[in-house]
């Protein structure tokens, strides 16, 4: 009976909690639709009087710059006029060529020459009488002024005439005039108010007749038609066309019949003739910012639902646990083929490599990755830190410290630093201060074992996951070593000489712009040749012939010891020596020299050192020019057919 009782008290209690939830909720969805929709309200005048303001700010930046392109183009006539003026005796060809050259200038298409006896040349230099079309004297007589519409007398087009006399001895004595058409004018200047979505509009005070109208391309009309438009309460189209014949500046709503919608009009006059400019923007676009208003109320909508929601989150709590543990390793795996997808080929594009770090910095969200590469010759360190893009450092190298070699090579899989002195033990060579925390793995080679890399993490979200991402990633940043030594090692095949054992021409070439890089400062180069390789070849045969070339390539190798020797021909070769060492390679070629003497082998040497060249190529050029002359005076001293070898 108790137990009945209690049941029905404590489901009574829920059923009055969850009414007196359900009203609260209720009211609040209620006073945030109110408020909602008076934000709304407000905006939208806000929005209405800011786009008039806006209206206003465009119309007098595009009238100015009308204003001031027919200003450019006025004193580009006066020095047109003034040089026609100047030359009495200008043939048509050339004054042709003086009104072509004006083609397309400002807001110009085109120049063309109204002469006294009404006759026109045109730009393309054609002569035509334009009598009853135009008037040399009732345009002269008006002076330099821009004419209001007219009608192109050739294409029928409307245009616009801007007129400047030509004076010579104090007479007119032709009327230049350049051509501004109206159709292709917004075009040409580029005028697109609010980006192309408002419409520009050039209108004469006189009559009314649009000069420009980009709402309507390619049509003439007249604002005076805009009386039959339905017009927005308090606007009406007698006070427009009273604005628009006095010069005022106002504002006007009304419908446009082509997108269904109420245009915003400004109109205000300019400072050519009687003309209006004008601008019309449509409501949809003045008032694209209450679509934020919009989204705000749907985001308090949502925000009602998610209250909702949140009474049944306690029934979900041990699924979402679950899930969230299944979606974690789902994810760990998604992030472990992503990275090795970008480092399946990652040692032939760079790139890829880069992008596998960032990527991994950015699933264990560390500040700091290193990745060093330790495969014998092949030393290299690639880092990452949060927010700038992966670089690559060649030389200077900063290896991991040795205590952290010694302690992978020990055969530990990990290594941990929370605290400063650990963080010391890795970063003993960096500033270790901004670094809170550090993990490091070694990276071994597949197929041997041996260790070929180091991986370091730091300042990254402590996570048992992401120690576990990144012993996943040992495997694959392995494999990425295994193959850049691979590469290397073919790469090594392919650029070394067969018979010498010195770098071939490829590796020369290759060379070169390295070398011009990192020693412009300075550097030496000594061009080797050498003497008699083709009469050995044709008297003793190639393998002795072979013979010599291997025995002044140990000769060099032996006296010069320079990283950077090849064999760039059959018997030339050239080296580089960093630094200015001029004396002492000039010493060691004549050591070398002397040592070959007794296998009767001759060689000739050019050497050049330069500091702080601008060309590589002429450095190289002169050490073989002195080569040459070496090689002029050795056989100076004998014949080349009878020239003993051994």
């Amino acid at each position: 009976m108790w137990f009945r009782f209690g049941k029905k008290a404590i489901k009574r209690s829920d059923e009055i909690h969850w009414g007196r939830s359900l009203s609260v909720t209720f009211l609040m969805v209620g006073v945030i639709l109110v408020a909602s929709i008076c934000v709304f309200n407000y905006i939208n005048n806000m929005e209405r009087d800011r786009c008039f303001e806006r209206l206003y700010e465009e119309a007098r930046n595009i009238s100015s710059y009308i204003e001031r392109g027919v200003s450019n183009d006025r004193e580009q006539l006066e020095l047109l006029a003034a040089i026609i003026a100047n030359h009495k005796g200008l043939s048509t060809s050339e004054l042709q060529h003086l009104l072509s050259s004006f083609d397309q200038v400002g807001m110009m298409a085109h120049v063309n020459l109204l002469l006294p006896d009404n006759t026109m040349i045109t730009h393309d230099g054609k002569r035509i009488d334009v009598t009853g079309k135009l008037s040399f004297e009732q345009e002269a007589t008006k002076g330099a002024h821009i004419s209001d519409r007219e009608t192109d007398i050739l294409t029928g087009d409307y245009i616009i005439r801007h007129f400047m006399p030509v004076i010579r001895d104090g007479q007119i004595v032709a009327m230049l005039y350049g051509v501004i058409t109206l159709n292709t004018l917004p075009k040409t200047v580029v005028l697109e108010p609010y980006g192309g979505r408002g419409a520009l509009y050039i209108i004469d005070g006189n009559n009314g007749d649009f000069l420009i109208d980009t709402w309507h391309p390619g049509q003439v009309g007249n604002i005076w038609q805009l009386g039959s438009r339905k017009m927005a309460p308090g606007y009406n189209p007698e006070t427009l066309k009273e604005g628009v014949s006095r010069g005022d500046s106002n504002y006007v709503v009304f419908v446009s019949r082509t997108i269904g919608e109420h245009l915003y009009m400004y109109y205000t006059p300019m400072k050519i003739n009687q003309w209006r400019i004008s601008l019309s923007v449509p409501e949809s676009v003045v008032f694209a910012s209450s679509i934020i208003i919009k989204d705000i109320l749907n985001a308090f909508l949502w925000f009602e639902l998610i209250c909702f929601a949140i009474y049944l989150l306690w029934m979900l709590r041990d699924v979402k646990r679950v899930t969230t543990e299944k979606q974690k390793r789902l994810d760990m795996i998604q992030h472990i083929q992503e990275i090795e997808h970008f480092l399946f080929n990652a040692h032939e594009k760079k790139e890829n490599l880069y992008a596998a770090i960032e990527q991994l910095g950015g699933i264990i969200g560390a500040e700091r990755i290193s990745f060093w590469i330790l495969e014998g010759s092949i030393n290299q360190q690639y880092s990452w830190q949060k927010g700038q893009p992966a670089t690559e450092h060649i030389d200077d190298i900063q290896l991991p410290s040795g205590k952290l070699m010694q302690y992978f090579l020990a055969g530990y899989e990990l290594y941990e630093a929370y605290m400063p002195v650990d963080i010391e033990f890795v970063e003993a060579n960096t500033t270790a201060k901004n670094i809170s925390n550090l993990i490091a793995i070694p990276v071994k080679d597949v197929v041997g074992g041996q260790l070929s890399g180091v991986l370091a993490v730091s300042n990254f979200k402590k996570d048992e996951s992401a120690i576990a991402l990144l012993k996943a990633m040992s495997f694959s940043f392995g494999m990425f070593c295994n193959n850049v030594k691979n590469r290397a090692d073919l790469q090594e095949q392919g650029d070394r000489d067969t018979l010498t054992g010195m770098y071939n021409r490829n590796r020369y070439e290759r060379d070169l712009p390295v070398l011009f890089s990192r020693y412009q400062s300075s550097l030496t180069c000594i061009y080797i040749d050498v003497n008699g390789l083709r009469e050995m070849n044709n008297t003793k045969g190639h393998d002795l012939g072979d013979k010599m070339l291997r025995t002044v390539a140990e000769g060099i190798k032996e006296h010069f010891r320079t990283d950077y020797s090849y064999r760039v021909g059959g018997d030339e070769f050239v080296l580089f020596v960093p630094g200015f060492m001029v004396e002492e390679l000039n010493k060691c070629s004549l050591e070398l020299a002397s040592d070959l003497l007794d296998f009767n082998y001759h060689i000739s040497v050019g050497i050049h050192g330069e500091t702080d060249f601008q060309s590589l190529s002429q450095l190289i050029k002169t050490a073989e020019q002195k080569m040459y002359a070496q090689k002029r005076a050795f056989y100076a001293t004998r014949e080349r057919r009878v020239m003993h070898v051994a």
